[in-house]
């Protein structure tokens, strides 16, 4: 039977049956009474039939819980339109060509995780020659001078150096998103930048695991990549955008 995708809905057990799984924990004493208020704060969310699958103490008043329960709605796939970053994804290989082909120089990539952000894992991941999943990182690219700052990178330093290298790219890697301080370095970059008189002198890239292309264009980014992105989607895109700002 074919999915009717303008009504998609959960499923656990069989198709359409809705059933989702939640997993939080609540400010409250491990017990029954923590159970029930799970219960009914998953009916609130508009679940039914919740049942309280596990709860574990977490100590000091606190209760972790998984749940599942029935959604009784559902949503039109196909009207759904997401912005994404729009480039051919290319291989190690066929973008070291045509950044050759098409630019005729190294590519100049500063990286860093910025603010007081200490996770290396997602700009390592882009450009440490080591790379990740197989694919290799920025360094290991040779038409791509690549320049990984590290972390907890102040945005004044991250500019500073960009200017000195002459970069072409900017990527930012943002990890630690509590309290939204991810937006705010986010934010802060381009408005340094803006300030400066230098928005339009780089091309700026941000990613993480909650980035998203809508969020990177709405706060002024270029593009975002956000979970499971590999060099190669990067590069790809980069070396397309800047070969098209040469042609012009």
């Amino acid at each position: 039977m074919a999915t009717d995708l303008t009504r998609v809905k959960p499923y656990g057990d069989t198709m359409n049956d809705g059933v989702m799984q939640l997993s939080f924990s609540m400010p409250a004493p491990y017990g029954e009474e923590a159970k029930e208020a799970a219960r009914q704060l998953v009916m609130k969310m508009g679940l039914t039939e919740p049942q309280i699958y596990h709860m574990k103490d977490l100590g000091e008043g606190y209760t972790y819980f998984i749940v599942y329960g029935k959604c009784e709605h559902h949503v039109d796939y196909t009207t759904i339109q997401v912005p994404k970053v729009e480039s051919q994804v290319m291989s190690f290989y066929d973008i070291n060509h045509y950044i050759e082909e098409h630019i005729g120089r190294k590519v100049v990539v500063v990286g860093a995780c910025t603010g007081t952000d200490a996770h290396t894992v997602g700009i390592d991941a882009i450009m440490n020659m080591k790379g990740y999943n197989g694919e290799y990182g920025l360094e290991r690219y040779p038409w791509v001078d690549a320049y990984n700052l590290g972390s907890q990178v102040e945005n004044d330093v991250l500019l500073a150096k960009a200017l000195e290298l002459q970069a072409d790219v900017l990527l930012v890697s943002q990890i630690v998103t509590q309290k939204g301080v991810h937006i705010t370095n986010l934010t802060e970059l381009v408005e340094l930048l803006e300030a400066e008189g230098l928005r339009d002198r780089f091309l700026l890239i941000c990613g993480g695991p909650r980035i998203s292309h809508e969020l990177a264009l709405e706060l002024g980014f270029d593009a975002g990549f956000g979970p499971g992105s590999l060099a190669p989607h990067v590069a790809s895109y980069f070396s397309q955008e800047i070969a098209k700002r040469v042609e012009k």
